[in-house]
């Protein structure tokens, strides 16, 4: 009986088709198509992550006082404030171009955050390289010309003098030195935080204020980790790195380097650091089956899903990137990923703010101790990257 129904529907809806005019039929196939995207926009707006609130207590940091105990915790510095304040100003005067408005000086040279999930058996090691790094090449006794030959970011419009920027509008600020490290734990259930804490305790007190350790109440995922560290840096640049320290960091050195080639006139670059040359390697050809082929996988929906210039990056994952301090504001404020898949977001909207990319290869090697399901993750790095792609190009996502 249902298939009697369902054959005289079919040969109902063929005969209607069949007889109704042209523009009836071009009707039906622009409100069907209408509907259609209504009911995927709703989808994605749905199913597209919002990052969660930020709490009070995760605005505040914790560091080692020069007597070496822990200091009450201080309140972290945010940039956007001010950069928001001068954008409203701006407009009221009539100017409703971004590039006029300026993100506040730097206070230190460089900044680096890095994310950390129950990381307490391998964040001492990286974090001892790293900050060798850091004390080498932007120690406060640095002149303006780094160690590795490259010179600090100069403004528009500024000009040097006796050894100070003077800005156009007619404003001086010294020329930052120093280094800073933001350790975002990312709701950590071990001594993670302890851990941090007693590395600061360790440099004595010339250098343990420089390490400030944020303690995020929930899990948000090592994207949400590293946007909420990069909202409070004060670097001229700033730099994410992994803490299981995978990456080489003196390769920072390069980022340094072939960034400031890229970077544009106000100043605005980024960074990343790439393990494409790696792929014929050895460490490479003995992964699983599986995991070279989920890798190569992914690529190929980056290729299909992702704009022309972020398709080009061979390597979008690496978890060692570098930015300008004036690219911050095209980019922090406006993300949303808060998993696997930021590191793609982040250059999306770089992308989109005209902001130069450079790819840069740097040493890395495999660390025990991933966090990484290779199955389960690659399969929702996916689905992340679809939806990702779906909202901004669908506008559930916007930068205003």
């Amino acid at each position: 009986m249902a298939s009697v129904i369902g054959g005289q529907l079919v040969t109902t809806i063929a005969n209607t088709v069949k007889d109704a005019p042209p523009y009836m039929l071009a009707g039906y196939f622009l409100l069907s198509l209408f509907v259609l995207t209504q009911i995927f926009y709703l989808l994605i707006y749905t199913v597209a992550p919002t990052p969660r609130d930020i709490l009070r207590s995760e605005t505040t940091y914790k560091h080692i006082e020069a007597n070496g105990s822990i200091g009450t915790s201080k309140p972290l510095p945010y940039w956007k404030n001010a950069y928001e304040q001068r954008k409203r100003t701006a407009r009221e005067k009539g100017d409703l171009s971004d590039s006029s408005v300026r993100i506040e000086d730097a206070e230190v040279s460089m900044s680096l955050v890095v994310p950390a999930f129950n990381e307490e058996n391998r964040l001492g090691i990286m974090l001892k390289e790293a900050v060798g790094y850091l004390q080498k090449e932007y120690g406060k006794d640095k002149s303006r010309i780094t160690a590795n030959g490259s010179m600090r970011h100069r403004p528009k419009g500024a000009q040097e003098q006796n050894g100070h920027i003077s800005q156009a509008n007619g404003s001086a600020g010294k020329v930052p030195t120093g280094w800073e490290v933001l350790i975002v734990s990312d709701g950590s259930t071990d001594k993670t935080i302890d851990t941090a804490l007693e590395f600061a305790r360790s440099l004595g007190s010339e250098s343990a204020g420089s390490i400030r350790v944020i303690s995020l109440v929930e899990n948000r995922g090592k994207g949400g980790a590293v946007t909420h560290g990069m909202r409070h840096v004060r670097g001229e640049y700033a730099v994410f790195a992994d803490a299981d320290g995978a990456s080489k960091f003196e390769d920072l050195g390069k980022l340094l380097r072939e960034l400031k080639k890229v970077q544009d006139d106000d100043g605005r670059g980024v960074a990343v650091g790439s393990r494409a040359h790696l792929v014929g390697s050895e460490e490479v050809v003995k992964r699983s089956f599986l995991r070279n082929l989920l890798m190569h996988s992914f690529h190929l929906l980056l290729w299909i899903l992702t704009p022309k210039a972020t398709a080009a990056i061979r390597d979008t994952q690496c978890g060692f990137k570098l930015f300008s301090r004036p690219a911050l504001p095209y980019i922090i404020p406006h993300m949303h990923s808060e998993s696997w898949i930021f590191d793609v977001e982040m250059l999306m909207l770089a992308e989109a703010a005209s902001i130069p990319v450079a790819e840069v290869p740097i040493g890395w090697h495999e660390v025990q101790g991933s966090k990484l399901n290779v199955l389960w993750d690659s399969l929702g790095m996916a689905w992340g990257l679809f939806v990702l792609r779906a909202a901004w190009a669908m506008g559930v996502y916007s930068r205003t």
